[in-house]
């Protein structure tokens, strides 16, 4: 009987044991990805400073984008890593088949409609609890700061923004997908209610975004924003069970978010500031 109750309370420690370590990469995950976006980000804006003189923080999207590269290479590889050693795989999680690529794209567009809805008023809202009536004409001066404009020759700003377009969508969307709406709220539930993960993810996904907002303003508007949009995401996911549909949807607003960046290149050689 010893031998029973001693065969039978091990699974039990080790049970408990595996599920602090859930916590621990449920929040420590994310947590390390918003370090190194804010890590990434102030590095880049150094360099900056360093290389074309004063430059507002935090650097420009064109500049934020190319810095995410090794941020997105090391969090894929530890998510990865996590979903393998709970017994998964991020293939099964994305759950990409190759018969109904079509449909995940239709899919992909539709979430990404029935994300933005909520996105978009959010914003509104916030924008008109912090301006009122002004809103609007507030609007020219939240979400663009002249000022973070660093003055580039045509050729760097060429490079980076290839860099850019060809690297960020491909890498961002699949790995944010794969941390806030796979690993993280998987481990978290372990511990909590599943709402209750899904709502701590999307708190974690929208403190990310603060490393990107232009002005003191947009903070708030970006924190709140992609907030909701990581609780919609997060449901989707929820129910729909895989991954691949947000990933086309997230890709796709990285995608419209790095294109610009082509232009400022040509802008730059015309005079443009």
């Amino acid at each position: 009987m010893a031998d029973l109750t001693r065969t039978a309370a091990a699974p039990s420690r080790s049970g408990r044991r595996r599920e602090r370590g859930a916590l621990a990469w449920g929040f420590g995950l994310p947590a390390l990805r918003v370090l190194l976006v804010a890590a990434a980000c102030t590095l880049a804006w150094l360099l900056l400073v360093a290389t074309v003189g004063p430059s507002a923080f935090p650097p420009p999207p064109l500049v934020a984008a190319v810095a995410m590269l090794p941020v997105n290479v090391v969090c894929l590889g530890l998510v990865v890593r996590r979903i393998r050693a709970t017994g998964g795989s991020a293939t099964s999680l994305i759950g990409y088949r190759r018969g109904r690529l079509a449909g995940d794209v239709l899919w992909g567009l539709l979430w990404l409609a029935v994300l933005y809805v909520p996105f978009a008023m959010t914003i509104m809202l916030v924008m008109w609890a912090l301006h009122g009536d002004a809103m609007f004409t507030a609007f020219e001066t939240v979400f663009f700061d002249p000022q973070a404009i660093p003055p580039l020759s045509p050729a760097v700003a060429a490079v980076l923004a290839v860099v850019a377009v060809v690297t960020f969508a491909p890498l961002n969307a699949p790995t944010e997908e794969l941390v806030y709406r796979g690993s993280v709220p998987h481990d978290l539930a372990r511990r909590m209610p599943l709402p209750a993960a899904i709502l701590v993810s999307a708190a974690l996904f929208g403190l990310q975004h603060v490393w990107y907002a232009p002005t003191p303003d947009a903070v708030l508007v970006y924190v709140c924003a992609f907030f909701v949009w990581g609780i919609g995401s997060g449901i989707i996911a929820w129910r729909q069970g895989r991954l691949l549909p947000l990933i086309i949807a997230h890709g796709l607003v990285n995608l419209l978010t790095s294109l610009p960046a082509l232009a400022v290149p040509f802008l730059l050689a015309n005079g443009t500031p």
